[in-house]
Formats: structure tokens, C-alpha cells, sequence
């Protein structure tokens, strides 16, 4: 089991009960900011990790057992089922809804869904093992907290399809959207921290998803979340290259984000004859 997992399984469980840093704090008798840090860095010893549930008075045993349950259940869909959802956009919005913790009274308050309609693509849900149909037409999704779609998949490729038209399709710049692109040149090691922190990234956004559960869906919002990296070098660049066929590409783009650069021809240049 991974310590990282754990630490995450922790800071769930103190959040839960309504423990804060401060409390973990008082009780380790450290500062406040050495705690935070100590969970933003995942900087645990296992003495301290046992020092933190000793104060929280959550037992031991208990994170490990809270660890394997969130790591139950489906991490990924067979070709079959993804095919048969991404065929029928009815069953598709169900689907995202039962595995979103929707409720069936939500989906058909907020959709053009009769309750036989919902119920019906539930059922196939159920028999797929997806989700388990309760009484009282409850919904329990069977897939795991790490879930992903197939790499290149039926569901991956629907999306991809969609995401330059319409989720790209924005100026955002509103107060809750964010569109950033850095370029630069990495290491293989160092790419391989970055994806790291950009998984535990994703994982965080399922907790906040999973913590904003108690309240009203009026209050929530469908909220995506795009995050992409690879060796890239835009194709005009590439033509441009004295060896067509070099491999890992070497992108001159090292902008800090992008956003709105200084109009074409007042950026100044350098001694070497590259803009600054």
C-alpha cells in the first residue's frame, strides 16, 4: 500500500470528522503550517502518521480498511460496455449521472426522463455491474475511486471528439474557469513527476466531488476538467526542421501560461535576435 494513499485516506477521514489542522497541531504540539505542510508534501513518517490517527482517535486498522474499500470495485470499463453507452446518449447521460452520485429524483427533475426512461437505462447499469440498482430504485456505483475510461477508448474518443468545439469553445474568463498551456523542455524523470502530481491532482478533484455530495444539487455545478501532457511540437514548427525525422521533439515554446501576450511587434529582442 502506498504511503501517499494512505496520507490521503487520512486527510479524508479527518475532514469527515470535522478535525482540523489546528487540532492535529495542538495535539502534536507543532505549528499549524508544519502540519500543512506535512500534507501537502505527503512528508509523513509511520511513527508520525500513527501519532496523527492517535490524536484524531482514528485507529490504524481503520485507515488500511478505508484504503482497501476505496480501491474496490470497477477501475475500468471493457470495450463492450463503453460501445454499448457511447451508442445510446440517453443511457450515456444516466451513466455519468449514476456513476456522479446522482440521485434518480435529480436526473429526472433536471432531464427530459420519465422515471420508467431512468430506471430502464439503470437496470442495464445493473446488469453491466456498473452500478447496483437498490430498492426504492437507489443508486450504488460499483466503480473504484482510481476510475478511468480506456486509453483511446469508445467513451475517450466520443469526448475527445467534443472537446475542441465545445468545452475549448470558451473565453474563460470567468471567476471559476482557468485555462492555462506551459511549454517547456523536461527530462524523462522529471515528466514523470510532473504526470505524478497531476494524477493526485484528478484524485483530489474526486474527493471535492465526493465531499460536495450533501449538498443540494442546486448548489453544485458540472464542472470538467481537462488536464493533457506529452512531448509536442506543433506541426508548422516541425516542417521547419533541418531533420524532419528527429525524434522527442524540442518545442521552442516556453511561455509561462497562456494569456494575452503583448501585441505582435512590441516585444522587444534581444542581442541574440530572439524576442524577449
Amino acid at each position: 500500500m502506498h504511503a501517499a494513499t494512505l496520507v490521503d485516506a487520512l486527510k479524508r477521514l479527518l475532514k469527515a470528522r470535522g478535525i482540523t489542522y489546528a487540532v492535529v497541531a495542538a495535539g502534536l504540539e507543532i505549528s499549524e503550517a508544519s502540519v500543512k505542510r506535512m500534507f501537502s508534501r505527503r512528508d509523513f513518517t509511520l511513527q508520525r502518521l500513527e501519532d496523527v490517527c492517535r490524536v484524531a482517535g482514528i485507529d490504524f486498522a481503520d485507515l488500511a480498511r478505508a484504503v482497501a474499500t476505496e480501491n474496490t470495485g470497477i477501475a475500468c470499463l471493457t470495450v463492450e460496455q463503453e460501445e454499448e453507452i457511447v451508442a445510446d446518449p440517453t443511457l450515456l447521460l444516466v451513466a455519468l449521472c449514476a456513476v456522479g452520485n446522482w440521485t434518480v429524483e435529480e436526473i429526472t427533475e433536471t432531464y427530459n426522463l420519465t422515471l420508467a426512461e431512468c430506471v430502464e437505462c439503470l437496470t442495464r447499469l445493473d446488469r453491466r455491474r456498473i452500478i447496483e440498482l437498490q430498492p426504492g430504485n437507489r443508486i450504488r456505483p460499483l466503480i473504484s475511486r482510481t476510475f478511468t475510461w480506456r486509453p483511446d477508448g469508445p467513451l475517450q474518443r466520443y469526448f475527445r471528439s467534443r472537446v475542441e468545439a465545445e468545452f475549448l469553445g470558451s473565453k474563460f474568463d470567468r471567476p471559476d474557469e482557468l485555462f492555462l498551456m506551459v511549454s517547456g523542455m523536461l527530462s524523462r524523470q522529471s515528466a514523470g513527476e510532473l504526470i505524478t502530481r497531476l494524477r493526485r491532482t484528478a484524485r483530489e478533484f474526486a474527493d471535492l466531488h465526493r465531499d460536495d455530495q450533501r449538498l443540494p444539487i442546486a448548489e453544485r455545478h458540472g464542472t470538467s476538467m481537462l488536464l493533457a501532457m506529452r512531448p509536442w511540437e506543433p506541426r508548422a514548427f516541425r516542417a521547419l526542421r533541418r531533420d524532419a525525422s528527429g525524434a522527442t521533439p524540442a518545442s521552442p515554446l516556453v511561455y509561462p501560461q497562456l494569456g494575452p501576450q503583448p501585441p505582435a511587434g512590441t516585444r522587444k529582442r534581444s542581442a541574440t535576435g530572439h524576442r524577449k
